[in-house]
């Protein structure tokens, strides 16, 4: 009975190690992945990059997923090997709030900027053109309407 007892415990505790570790799939590797950048190609996604490089990096995001570490620890660890350029906005508070405010603020003044403009060219429409003076002598007028006549 203690034999048996004993098998049992063992066999537990070799289940164990296998339990800890949890299935992971591809999409969870391209949730990551879709955040991170390709460290060789510039501005491709690293799920997106058929590079050597890339596959080593999917490969190792699938081995620390296994491994039981959360999304934001495997993108803080590619971040401490390899810099902020790994990811697509600054990780740090102040930098980010810049990265994502800026283009909203530049989209803002452009806008204003042209309605400003459109509303002055609105108020600044000129009147009809004057006519021009008529000049010469009333001779000049009738040598320019007999020549007309007769070309026409």
């Amino acid at each position: 009975m203690t034999r048996s007892l004993l098998t049992l415990a063992l066999l537990l505790l070799c289940l164990l190690p296998a339990r800890a570790q949890r299935l992971v799939t591809q999409d969870d590797i391209t949730l990551i992945a879709e955040k991170l950048y390709c460290p060789v190609c510039e501005n491709i996604p690293l799920d997106d990059c058929g590079m050597p490089a890339c596959l080593e990096w999917k490969d190792e995001i699938g081995r620390a997923l296994a491994a039981g570490q959360s999304e934001d620890q495997i993108i803080a660890g590619f971040v401490a090997r390899y810099g902020e350029q790994v990811v697509g906005v600054p990780q740090q508070p102040g930098l980010r709030a810049l990265a994502l405010v800026t283009p909203w603020l530049l989209v803002l003044l452009v806008s204003a900027g042209g309605w400003l403009t459109f509303r002055r060219w609105r108020r600044a429409t000129p009147g009809p053109a004057p006519l021009p003076a008529v000049t010469g002598t009333a001779g000049e007028a009738e040598d320019y309407r007999q020549r007309l006549e007769r070309d026409v």
